[in-house]
């Protein structure tokens, strides 16, 4: 069970990582992420920082490596099939690749989940990270 997109952005992979890894700021995914409300007092790259994305996704970073340019983040709550009640132990996870023979990034956006009540997890979730990332690309172009 899980999601898998992924995108290159002719952009430095520092550049797209400095952007990234800011869990509080999703400004730059504007087709997708209207409203995002920081939870707590953790800043945006710290361990156990909170969101809620559109008034609907709860989620908390679980761990972030700068030199390694990846975090993960657990979804908590949210609408429908990614609900609470509906999907246990979902954790994504977004790394940052330097493409060798360019100054170019590949971004490669995953998740899992351990267990789903009625299934579409992935058909829910894929469509969004797919557009997130294409805001991501539009932010460097």
């Amino acid at each position: 069970m899980g999601c898998y997109n992924s995108t290159v952005i002719n952009a430095p992979a520092d550049k797209v990582w400095a952007v990234l890894k800011d869990f509080h700021n999703l400004s730059w995914a504007k087709n997708v992420v209207a409203k995002v409300a920081v939870i707590g007092d953790k800043s945006s790259t710290e361990v156990g920082a909170k969101r809620i994305l559109n008034d609907a996704f709860h989620e908390t970073l679980l761990w972030l490596d700068n030199d390694e340019m990846t975090f993960t983040y657990s979804i908590d709550d949210g609408p429908a099939v990614v609900s609470k009640d509906n999907v246990t132990g979902y954790v994504g996870e977004v790394t940052v690749y330097s493409v060798s023979d360019s100054d170019a990034s590949f971004v490669l956006w995953t998740s899992k989940w351990a267990s789903e009540k009625g299934g579409g997890v992935a058909d829910f979730c894929n469509p969004i990270y797919h557009a997130i990332l294409q805001d991501l690309k539009s932010h460097f172009s």
